[in-house]
């Protein structure tokens, strides 16, 4: 199952995390330098959010149940939260860190040391970070997505990092190290703000409107002449797995069999569509004699309005809650 790809690729992920922070915090202890010490606090960040990224894959895996009718996938915006959080807390140590240092300098040294070290982790943390984001929007995992983000941004930041060494390193003023610290602690402060920001979105199930527009754009192209109308559209994701809910007005003389049948055909349409778990809910409406105009229908036996026009199916028309109208 994918699920347990990407259990198994967290784990990965979370050793190799451990023996990056390690060599980290080595280059710092040989150098002393704040550049080092600030890209050493984002990979101890980096392990506390894969230990919980790893229990929240988990906890997504498990079926519904009565207590969890719509799954457990929830859970994969909290850890992406509490990452948020992290990192915002470890830009703010850093940022700290860099102006006390500022106005209490001490020595640097081993420079040429922390720089291959550093290029090193920030390296293998890149890597790593392409792949997670890969994998977790091939199949909407938000807890893959941030932490793949969050992996990514160290690999940029180690090497911006490595600029900022450099320079301390050739020209000896020692005080451009708080300065690059301090720069390094205001982009980290800006990717945990995004990655919070996106999973509160997913916590109070904000629209995501690039679903909507393709699924809206997927009716619209195998629309049938019976459906005279979708309308109150809601797309609602629980981690990796959606939930569509909408009404569907019909023909008022089909009968429960036939109102069944199309409810059905739309529900495959809709789930066939996505690559991920969806579920699918449609409420049948009859049709009223205003609907008339908008209906195509050659055939049908109580028309009491001639065919006008067809209205497009937009998102603006398919997520109002009242039938179409001309």
């Amino acid at each position: 199952m994918d699920i347990k790809r990407d259990i198994t690729l967290q784990q990965r992920v979370l050793v190799v995390g451990l023996g990056l922070m390690g060599i980290k915090l080595i280059a710092w202890m040989v150098t002393g330098a704040n550049a080092i010490f600030s890209d050493m606090m984002e990979s101890l960040v980096n392990v506390l959010a894969g230990g919980f990224a790893l229990f929240s894959l988990r906890l997504a895996s498990r079926p519904k149940d009565v207590n969890h009718p719509y799954g457990h996938g929830k859970v994969e915006f909290i850890s992406g939260a509490i990452e948020g959080v992290l990192i915002v807390v470890a830009g703010i140590l850093i940022g700290g860190k860099a102006l006390y240092d500022t106005i209490h300098p001490h020595e640097v040294s081993n420079l040429d040391l922390g720089l291959y070290l550093t290029a090193l982790a920030g390296g293998i943390n890149f890597f790593m970070g392409v792949q997670l984001v890969k994998r977790g929007k091939a199949h909407h995992s938000m807890t893959l997505i941030s932490e793949g983000e969050h992996l990514k941004s160290d690999g940029y930041s180690s090497a911006a990092l490595l600029v900022g060494i450099a320079l301390v390193w050739v020209t000896g003023i020692v005080w451009l190290d708080n300065v690059v610290a301090f720069l390094f602690a205001v982009f980290i402060l800006v990717v945990g703000i995004r990655i919070l920001r996106k999973s509160i979105a997913g916590i109070m199930d904000e629209a995501d409107f690039d679903i909507i527009v393709d699924l809206v754009a997927h009716l619209e192209a195998n629309r049938k002449p019976n459906w005279m109308d979708i309308h109150n559209l809601r797309v609602i994701r629980y981690g990796r797995a959606l939930h569509v809910d909408c009404h569907l007005t019909l023909p008022n003389y089909y009968n429960l069999e036939q109102v069944h049948h199309e409810v059905d055909v739309l529900e495959q349409l809709i789930d066939a569509h996505f690559e991920n778990p969806t579920e699918v809910f449609v409420h049948a409406d009859p049709c009223k004699p205003a609907c008339c105009e908008l209906c195509s229908m050659v055939d049908c036996p109580i028309r009491s309005d001639a065919f006008r026009k067809q209205v497009p199916w937009t998102v603006t028309v398919l997520v109002e809650n009242s039938k179409h109208q001309l």
